[in-house]
C-alpha cells in the first residue's frame, strides 16, 4: 500500500502462515492489506523508554546509549531497503554500535511470535501485504509514543522540531487516539500513470474528466491499444482511484461519512453511484487488456510499459518498481483525479496524496530510543534525498527534493502535488479496515470490472460489507473529523 505498501505482493503465497499468524491476532486479515487494521487506546507502560539511556546532549537529544545495539527491520518490496541500509549506517558509526538489519517481505508472519514473545525487533517498516496489524499492536501498548521523536531537534536545523518538518498529514495519520505511534515515511501520489511519449505520439491529451476519459478510451481501443491495465489478482488497487474519486466529486465530508463506517454513506452518496458506474462503463465497453484480470501488480505494470496498455491506477512507488522494464524514454506521469461533473466538490488538479510506508518502533524492544533516532537521522535532507534518488519517491519531508533533478515519474508526481495545493486527499478506510477494503469490497471491485457485477449491486454489497464491521466488536474503531 501502502502500500507501502501496497508494493509488496510477493508475501502471498503465504498463505497458511498468513492464517495461522492472524489467529494470533497480530497480523491483519486476510494479508492483501494495503497498510494496516484497527485499534483502541493503548494503555501500558509504552511510553516508559529507560532501556537504555546515554547523557542527553545536544546532538544526542534522545539519550541514545552509545554501543547498544540497534535491531532494523524493513519491508524489502517497491521500494527496496537500501535506503534504510544508509541511514544505518550513520547511525552505526554515530553511535559505536552494531546494527542488525533484516529485509524482508514478510514482515508479520516473522515478527507475530516475536511480539507475542516480548522480544520485537528496535523499528520496523511494517509495510506490504504481510504487515502487522499496528492498530492491534497500539492498542496493546506495543507501539512506542513518538512524541519525544517528534519533540526533537531536526538534524538540519536544531532551532526546528521534527513535527515541524514533515508534512502535517503525517502527523494525523499515524495516530491511534491521542498519541502519535507510527511515522509514515513516504510521501504517496496515486493517480492514474501513463506514457507522455505514448500520447504525445498519438496526439492524444490526458482526460480531465470521466467524459473525456470514455471517449479518449474509443481511440485508444480502436488504435489497437488497450486503454487500462490493472493488478486483477489485486483489484483493490484500483481503490487507490475508486476511493479518492468519490471524495473528490462528493466533497472529503462525504467520504469522512465512509470512513467513519456511518450507516447508508455508500449507498446514499450520489459520488458513490457516479464513480462506480464510471468504472462499469469501462468494464462494459471492454477497455480493460485481455488477461488483466489474472495478473499481478507486476504483470500488468509490465504490460503497460511494454505500451500493452496506455493507463494503469497505482501509486508512486510504481516508477522505482517497474523500472526494470521500462524504456528510457517513456516519459513515466501521473494525472490527477477526473472530473465527474461541474458539480463536483473539489476543483479540477484534486489528487490524492498521502503518507504511507509506516515506521513503528517497539516499546518493548531492547532499544526504543535508538529506533527513534534512526527515525531522525532519516528525517534528514540527507536521506530524504538519498530516498527520492535510490527509489524515486517522495518522503514526509518538506521541500527535501527543492533544487534535485527529479526522475521523470517522480518530477511528475512533484508537480502533480505542487499543482494541488490543499486540494489533498487522504483516506483512512484502507488503513484502518484493510480486510474490509481489499478482500471484501476488492472481491466486488473485481467482479465489478470484469462485467460480471453491475454498479449498483456493488454499491449495495459494499454497504452491507461496511455494516458488517461496524456491527462487529471484535474490530475497533476510529473516527475522524477532517
Amino acid at each position: 500500500m501502502g502500500s507501502t505498501s501496497a508494493h509488496g505482493h510477493e508475501g502471498l503465497g503465504r498463505r497458511n502462515l498468513v492464517k495461522r499468524s492472524a489467529a494470533l491476532g497480530l497480523i491483519a486479515v486476510p494479508t492483501m492489506g494495503f497498510l494496516s487494521a484497527c485499534a483502541t487506546g493503548g494503555g501500558g507502560d509504552e511510553n516508559k523508554t529507560d532501556k537504555p539511556k546515554g547523557e542527553v546532549t545536544e546532538k544526542n537529544p534522545l539519550g541514545v546509549k552509545e554501543g547498544a545495539p540497534l535491531e532494523a527491520f524493513i519491508f524489502k518490496g517497491g521500494l527496496g531497503d537500501q535506503y534504510a541500509k544508509d541511514a544505518e549506517a550513520d547511525y552505526k558509526t554515530t553511535y559505536k554500535a552494531d546494527v542488525k538489519h533484516t529485509g524482508t517481505q514478510a514482515v508479520g508472519p516473522k515478527l507475530t511470535p516475536r511480539f507475542s514473545g516480548g522480544n520485537p525487533p528496535d523499528v520496523i517498516d511494517n509495510s506490504g501485504a504481510d504487515h502487522l496489524d499496528m492498530n492491534r499492536l497500539s492498542s496493546q501498548g506495543q507501539l512506542q509514543d513518538l512524541k519525544e521523536l517528534l519533540d526533537a531537534p531536526s538534524m538540519d536545523d536544531p532551532a526546528k522540531k521534527i513535527r515541524d518538518v514533515i508534512h502535517p498529514s503525517t502527523l494525523e495519520k499515524g495516530k491511534h487516539g491521542d498519541k502519535v505511534d507510527v511515522l509514515y515515511y513516504a510521501f504517496t501520489v496515486y493517480g492514474t500513470w501513463y506514457s507522455q511519449k505514448l500520447l504525445a505520439d498519438k496526439g492524444w491529451a490526458y482526460p480531465k474528466s470521466f467524459e473525456e476519459m470514455i471517449k479518449l478510451c474509443g481511440e485508444i481501443k480502436k488504435d489497437g491499444i488497450a486503454p487500462w491495465t490493472y493488478p486483477g489478482k489485486y483489484p483493490y488497487y484500483v481503490h487507490f482511484n475508486l476511493f479518492a474519486q468519490i471524495a473528490k466529486i462528493g466533497g472529503l465530508e462525504s467520504w469522512i461519512a465512509i470512513d467513519n463506517l456511518e450507516p447508508n454513506a455508500w449507498t446514499s452518496n450520489d459520488a458513490v453511484k457516479q464513480t462506480v458506474e464510471f468504472y462499469e462503463e469501462l468494464a462494459a465497453k471492454k477497455y480493460f487488456l485481455a488477461g488483466t484480470e489474472g495478473m499481478t501488480h507486476i504483470q500488468s505494470q509490465t504490460a503497460w510499459t511494454k505500451n500493452n496498455a496506455v493507463f494503469i491506477p497505482n501509486g508512486s512507488w510504481l516508477e522505482n518498481e517497474a523500472a526494470p522494464t521500462t524504456p528510457k524514454d517513456f516519459g513515466m506521469a501521473v494525472g490527477a483525479l477526473f472530473d465527474g461533473s461541474s458539480a463536483d466538490k473539489m476543483p479540477q488538479g484534486t489528487l490524492r496524496g498521502e503518507p504511507s510506508e509506516p515506521y513503528i518502533v517497539a516499546a518493548k524492544g531492547k532499544n526504543p530510543r535508538g529506533g527513534m533516532e534512526l527515525l531522525r537521522i532519516m528525517l534528514s535532507k540527507k536521506h530524504a534525498q538519498n530516498f527520492a534518488t535510490k527509489v524515486k519517491s517522495l518522503t514526509c519531508v518538506m521541500d527535501a527534493t527543492e533544487g534535485m533533478t527529479l526522475s521523470p515519474g517522480l518530477s511528475s508526481a512533484s508537480n502533480a502535488f505542487k499543482a494541488a495545493g490543499t486540494n489533498l486527499i487522504n483516506l483512512q478506510l484502507q488503513e484502518w479496515y484493510p480486510a474490509l477494503t481489499d478482500q471484501k469490497i476488492g472481491g466486488l471491485t473485481g467482479q465489478l470490472l470484469t462485467g460480471d457485477l453491475k454498479a449498483a449491486d456493488w454499491i449495495k454489497k459494499t454497504q452491507a460489507e461496511a455494516d458488517k464491521v461496524a456491527r462487529d466488536s471484535s474490530i475497533a474503531k476510529f473516527k475522524r473529523t477532517s
